[in-house]
């Protein structure tokens, strides 16, 4: 079993748009971070599909939850165990074969259920930025996929923005390149 942390960014490392709402959820504009995930090439969508391979749980932060809720469709999209790390209770949510439960006792409570439920499969951690920042931060990621979409954003949310000293390093262990995506592969080293 892994811990992988999986997100899609632009160039300059930018996770959501400028100008995030309740309206514009992924800033202005931030859809531009997953065309390559709704109108890829085949290519693109075979990456996307290993998302959910040997995969059996999902951790998402509460911004994450809420950008989706119109997105994830009856099914609730992943259709495995989801645990939403949250500092706000609220009962569980079910969408067909997916259950998102709220966690408001930290990210190391949160990875222990979605482990716990995964069995021996991966526990994938989708983000928000903020939430995949934390994660790598605290050492709990072993591996680290990054969708490098080819734009500019200038400002936004920055997935790398962290404290001064601190760092996390990487090795590079794939890449496959499209014209919508760098999709860059990291075990991440302790």
């Amino acid at each position: 079993m892994k811990v992988i942390a999986e997100i899609s960014v632009s160039a300059d490392g930018i996770v959501a748009g400028p100008g995030s709402s309740t309206e514009h959820r992924l800033g202005e504009d931030g859809g531009l971070l997953h065309e390559w995930l709704l109108d890829g090439t085949d290519a693109d969508r075979e990456i996307a599909a290993k998302l959910f391979e040997g995969t059996g749980a999902f951790v998402l932060g509460r911004t994450m939850f809420e950008v989706g809720v119109g997105i994830w469709g009856d099914d609730g999209t992943f259709e495995k165990p989801v645990f939403v790390v949250t500092n706000r209770p609220h009962e569980p949510v079910v969408k067909g074969p997916t259950t998102f439960t709220f966690v408001t006792d930290g990210l190391e409570n949160a990875l222990k259920r979605a482990k716990a439920a995964a069995g021996e499969d991966n526990v994938v951690v989708m983000g928000g930025g903020t939430t995949l920042r934390q994660f790598l931060s605290a050492g709990l990621v072993d591996e680290l996929r990054l969708h490098v979409v080819p734009l500019l954003f200038g400002h936004g949310v920055r997935l790398f923005d962290g404290p001064p000293g601190e760092h996390v390093r990487l090795e590079r262990t794939a890449v496959a390149e499209t014209p919508n995506a760098t999709h860059l592969t990291f075990r991440v080293l302790r």
